[in-house]
């Protein structure tokens, strides 16, 4: 029971604000439990008297103080019960949402190491079994206690002997319990792996549809479906056997202890020593006594099963973020667009080589820097660093002179704009979908960014406009529309910086054609870095970089590069004729003698007397 001690010290924290509803809950539960109480002993007195005797008239006033009692255990049963599931729901919503805000700052490579499903079921069914142990758990082991202390006095009260003589079998439902706890934590633990597997493969396999159907694998699939569903089975089974037993075991218990009771009970009847009233309320107090201790005993079992959901919810929140936001950030200030990469090393968690070697390199506001290279030379993992998905192991990343680590993560993230590879997409409207780039902006600034990323009119002839309802995969728009709309998205967002990950992977000739203008107002007069394998637009770059193995290999200008003849003149090879010149960005790096120098702000300027000039000589 270790783990579910120390599992309950780390959740009950939640309860916060909820804790004086529990109290009124155990008001209840004290209050219906001394009204069955109650209930009883006035049927014992029925018994007594006006059954005994045929009278009438002594049946009226037991009669009603036991319909008074029933009624007032019935209402504050009704409110107790319901005021407890309001309780236990509202714990479910706060843990869910605490363990979803953890989730969403965890670093990507959390999420290649967990299957999609096998979260989601942790953020549902683990997350109620959680709240088993932590509410209802505590709600129902107060009621079983009070229930039983109160059953127990009042049959010692009516045949102290006769009750310690049945109390004597009480501690084999708490004996079976123990013995059953680690068998059904190891099924409840198995369920619950086995639900989160074929919440994956059905996430996979739905996704992954037109692989499925196009390689003839749905009898693959179906045979992955069901060996999960087998495992899934196998455990639920063993679970529910073990749960069965154990109910069994207990009912043949209590059914000894009612028998044992009703014998002495005829023994001491025959002996003139008790009521037949005393012994039905007696018996009535036994039976209503051992289903309490039975739910106390089933209650270790649900706190052993809720411990295995208990260790998967915090396998998530031991997780720590990559990042975070500095103990002092630095104030916000106007982001001109100075990006500047200084001697930046960094490896992914696990890896066994580093996947950015000593990156160096800097690009003014209003220039278009093109990075290029083979597949998994760390292209990628530039604009990792640069949006602070991951810190670099070494070196130093800036904007406007201010290293990354001391901006805080919505600040930077606010002005640095992220056009990832994979164009993501959300389930709602597309109006919804563009105005997330910029939450609160109006319909004519989202048409406004729409009509600059060349979507409005693909948009209006939509049957619903722009409160068409679009979802991740549609097959409503193409795959170009849809990266128009991601364009527009970023427009709306209006950051100095952009960072473009391979814009136009995925996209045939025709589409990547369709992109490539609103890209260029997209990247006009900000920041762009862009990663990329199609060199359509290397001619327009201020500064093309060649990454290999990390490490950055080759700078300078499209046909300097090329006349070089190394590694960019092969990636490279014939381009496409699809190049514009011309974007009208503004330079603003100078040149001083023979060093090219560039003006970095160390901390945002609030005075002209805190800017610091730093001349950093560039490779």
């Amino acid at each position: 029971m270790r783990e579910a001690r120390e599992a309950f010290r780390r959740f009950w924290p939640l309860t916060r604000g909820d804790r004086k509803w529990l109290a009124v809950i155990i008001a209840c539960v004290v209050v219906s439990a001394l009204s069955e109480t109650a209930a009883i002993l006035i049927f014992a007195d029925l018994t007594d008297n006006a059954l005994k005797s045929g009278s009438l008239s002594d049946f009226w006033g037991p009669a009603a103080a036991w319909l008074g009692v029933a009624a007032l255990g019935a209402l504050v049963g009704y409110f107790g019960n319901s005021l407890a599931t309001w309780t236990a729901e509202r714990f479910v919503l706060r843990l869910r949402a605490n363990v979803f805000r953890h989730v969403q700052g965890l670093p990507p490579h959390f999420f290649q190491k967990h299957r999609q499903g096998d979260l989601v079921e942790r953020l549902t069914g683990d997350v109620e079994a959680i709240e088993q142990m932590v509410v209802s758990g505590v709600v129902g082991t107060i009621s079983a206690a009070f229930s039983a202390v109160f059953y127990a006095c009042a049959a010692l009260y009516l045949r102290w002997d006769l009750a310690l003589a049945t109390f004597v079998l009480a501690p084999l439902f708490l004996i079976a319990a123990r013995r059953f706890s680690g068998r059904i934590k190891q099924a409840s633990t198995d369920e619950r792996v086995a639900d989160g597997a074929i919440t994956s493969v059905v996430e996979e396999s739905l996704g992954n549809v037109v692989l499925t159907q196009a390689y003839n694998r749905r009898r693959d699939e179906e045979k992955r479906l069901d060996v999960e569903a087998r495992a899934w089975m196998k455990a639920s089974v063993r679970g529910a056997r073990l749960s069965e037993m154990y109910e069994q075991f207990v009912e043949v218990v209590e059914t000894l202890c009612v028998l044992a009771v009703i014998g002495l009970g005829v023994w001491e009847i025959s002996a003139d020593r008790m009521t037949l009233g005393a012994l039905l309320a007696f018996a009535a107090f036994i039976g209503y006594l051992y289903p309490p201790v039975r739910n106390l005993g089933q209650l270790g079992l649900t706190l052993t099963a809720a411990t295995a959901g208990a260790a998967r919810i915090n396998e998530i929140l031991d997780a720590t973020p990559s990042v975070g936001d500095p103990s002092e950030p630095v104030p916000a200030w106007p982001v001109h667009g100075w990006v500047s990469f200084h001697g930046v090393t960094f490896a992914y968690p696990g890896a066994i080589r580093n996947s950015v070697d000593e990156v160096t390199f800097r690009a003014d506001p209003g220039e278009l820097v093109i990075i290029t290279g083979e597949s998994g030379a760390g292209k990628s993992t530039l604009s990792k660093l640069l949006t602070r998905f991951y810190d670099p192991s070494a070196g130093v990343i800036c904007l406007d002179g201010v290293p990354l680590r001391d901006v805080p993560l919505e600040f930077l993230r606010e002005n640095v704009a992220l056009l990832p590879q994979q164009t993501l997409i959300l389930n709602g409207t597309v109006r919804e979908n563009i105005e997330c780039g910029r939450p609160g902006a109006t319909d004519e600034e989202i048409e406004r960014a729409a009509r600059s990323a060349a979507a409005h009119d693909f948009i209006a002839a939509l049957p619903e406009g722009y409160d068409t309802q679009i979802a991740p995969g549609t097959a409503a728009l193409s795959g170009g529309q849809l990266q128009r709309i991601a364009i527009a998205r970023a427009m709306l967002r209006e950051a100095p910086v952009l960072v473009l990950d391979e814009p136009t992977a995925g996209l045939d000739s025709v589409a990547a054609r369709q992109v490539i203008q609103p890209l260029r107002r997209l990247m006009s007069g900000r920041t762009t870095i862009m990663i990329t394998h199609d060199l359509s637009l290397a001619p327009d770059a201020d500064r093309i970089l060649v990454v290999e193995g990390g490490r950055l290999v080759e700078t300078g200008k499209h046909a300097e590069l090329v006349a070089r003849g190394g590694a960019y003149a092969r990636l490279a090879g014939p381009l496409p004729e699809m190049a514009i010149t011309g974007t009208g960005r503004h330079r603003s790096h100078r040149s001083h003698g023979s060093e090219d120098t560039m003006t970095l702000r160390q901390v945002p300027p609030q005075a002209p007397d805190e800017t610091m000039i730093l001349r950093l000589p560039l490779k």
